[in-house]
């Protein structure tokens, strides 16, 4: 349980570190390159903002799911997961599509 709790928390503030970043540094090299290839560079403040925000709620997401552990020693614990994978998801599908044109290009 305490291990289950270290990693999800763990985890969840290092992308919410890594999103802040992203997001205010517009550090788009933290992404993959081949995420990057297609931005223009009027649109990086957007793209980052955007990946930074789907980081983010995906951290947050595993950081609830952290505390939550702590507190329901089930399952149950891990529905507060599924929300922020599902919104970050999401958030990174639309910044592709909007600024990169395609998911896998």
């Amino acid at each position: 349980m305490v291990f289950g709790v270290i990693v999800y928390s763990a985890v969840g503030v290092l992308l919410i570190v890594l999103g802040l970043v992203t997001w205010k540094k517009q550090k788009i090299d933290l992404l993959h390159d081949y995420h990057t290839k297609n931005v223009k560079a009027q649109d990086v403040p957007a793209y980052t903002r955007a990946m930074g925000i789907g980081q983010i709620v995906i951290g947050a997401g595993l950081c609830v799911t952290g505390i939550l552990s702590i507190f329901v020693q089930s399952p149950v614990s891990l529905l507060a997961l599924v929300p922020g994978l599902v919104a970050g998801s999401l958030i990174f599908h639309k910044a592709q599509m909007r600024y990169n044109g395609s998911w896998f290009s």
